[in-house]
């Protein structure tokens, strides 16, 4: 069982001559005087800084946004056992999520997400989105800074009943998290595969979407339309790529999500935020969220 070695500042300054150790500096100062926030080291600051290129002032409000999502939002970030958790053990066979090998010619690299079992009571969203979850973070802390991050999810399967394994609230917080907690320069959001039943999930997301995600969010039915975007040839085999075959490479990410489970207790043990010794006022859910019914529950005609 593994626990992560990040990659040092040294590494990190020689992929990106704007890192300087003053900002480090002055980052690792404001959070000793945020005694809410857990231990961060070095390289976890480096990760921030640059997914806001280098911008101080955002770089904290992702910082306290990013420990503050995974402290509150425990249906995404709790009981995160790849071995253990029976849940996560189905969605693993249900889903595949997982970085792909290669980049696109800007340096950026993909997070490839599709369904393996096609059954829509199958599909868990809030299991699934903690298991994405998982897959991101092994790779940005394994990875690294990078140029950018594109997240593909291929809808071959998607059905109809999906759409009724989603709720307003769940996207929210979803949502919330990628824009405004996830160190990463997030380029692109690609559906491929798309069928009629993807506009019903987009009108679920839209209203929780900023601008600058909506301005990089594409839907294709063809792979001509995609490859104005990225080389598909870096995608698995069965949508359209060269990439290898997803189950082969579905297989080896499992083998090592769990290659690291000691990495995931650890994580959930140590780096969450004490809210009694937060400056001001505690937050709570309702803070990040609003009240859970405030939602009416979506008609689906």
């Amino acid at each position: 069982m593994a626990l992560i070695q990040m990659k040092t500042v040294e590494e990190e300054k020689q992929k990106n001559p704007e890192l300087k150790d003053s900002d480090i500096q002055m980052l690792r100062e404001w959070c000793q005087k945020q005694p809410h926030l857990p231990k961060i080291t070095d390289s976890e600051l480096v990760l921030f800084l640059h997914s806001n290129y280098y911008r101080l002032e955002p770089t904290k409000t992702t910082i306290d946004t990013f420990y503050t999502c995974r402290t509150h939002v425990t249906e995404f970030f709790a009981n995160r056992d790849p071995l253990g958790n029976k849940d996560l053990r189905r969605m693993f066979k249900t889903a595949a999520y997982m970085p792909l090998k290669g980049e696109t010619p800007e340096g950026y690299k993909i997070i490839f997400a599709r369904l393996i079992d096609y059954e829509p009571s199958a599909y868990v969203y809030n299991d699934a989105i903690k298991y994405w979850n998982m897959a991101m973070d092994l790779w940005m802390y394994t990875e690294g800074t990078m140029q950018g991050h594109i997240i593909v999810v291929d809808l071959a399967g998607l059905s109809f009943g999906h759409t009724t394994r989603l709720s307003p609230m769940g996207l929210k917080k979803f949502l919330f998290y990628l824009q405004d907690g996830l160190p990463v320069r997030l380029k692109g959001m690609h559906f491929t595969n798309s069928i009629p039943v993807m506009e019903i999930i987009l009108n679920m997301m839209k209203p929780f979407m900023k601008k600058e995600l909506m301005d990089i969010l594409f839907v294709h039915s063809t792979l001509e339309t995609v490859a104005k975007h990225f080389p598909i040839d870096l995608l698995p085999n069965e949508s359209g790529g060269k990439g290898g075959s997803l189950m082969e490479l579905h297989e080896a990410h499992l083998k090592r999500l769990e290659s690291y489970r000691a990495w995931f207790l650890e994580e959930e043990a140590n780096q969450r935020v004490n809210e009694s010794l937060r400056p001001g006022k505690a937050k709570n859910i309702t803070d990040l969220f609003g009240i859970e019914g405030s939602f009416k529950k979506i008609d689906i005609d």
